[in-house]
């Protein structure tokens, strides 16, 4: 098995990029394989890796169509919505909550 070539924080060379980095230049991997690993060190704890892409294999990004726009929108309501009192917050309710900060609030919490 290959390993991939490793490259410190802020020296890939040209022609790699990150997803995101992809993705600002509106295009994304397309399939291809990660050709290479940013490391950035962190002390006493281990590195974060970014994966890097080639950009010349790059796709554009996929236009949105009607339809996804539709499931992201219900996607995104969904998440406002609080399971105990069915109003929209007006943001998305956090998982660890699991309500609006107002239902939240109303619990009696019990240590354990």
């Amino acid at each position: 098995m290959a390993t991939l070539p490793v490259y410190p924080w802020h020296l890939a060379p040209p022609g790699l990029a990150t997803r995101r980095q992809l993705r600002a230049m509106d295009l994304r991997p397309g399939g291809q394989p990660v050709v290479a690993e940013l490391q950035r060190p962190r002390r006493g704890r281990p590195p974060l890796v970014g994966y890097l892409y080639r950009v010349d294999q790059a796709k554009p990004v996929r236009p949105m169509t009607e339809g996804r726009t539709r499931a992201l929108a219900a996607a995104l309501r969904a998440r406002r919505t609080c399971p105990q009192c069915r109003r929209d917050a007006g943001y998305c309710i956090p998982r660890s909550l699991g309500a609006c900060v107002p239902c939240t609030d109303n619990l009696t919490w019990e240590p354990s």
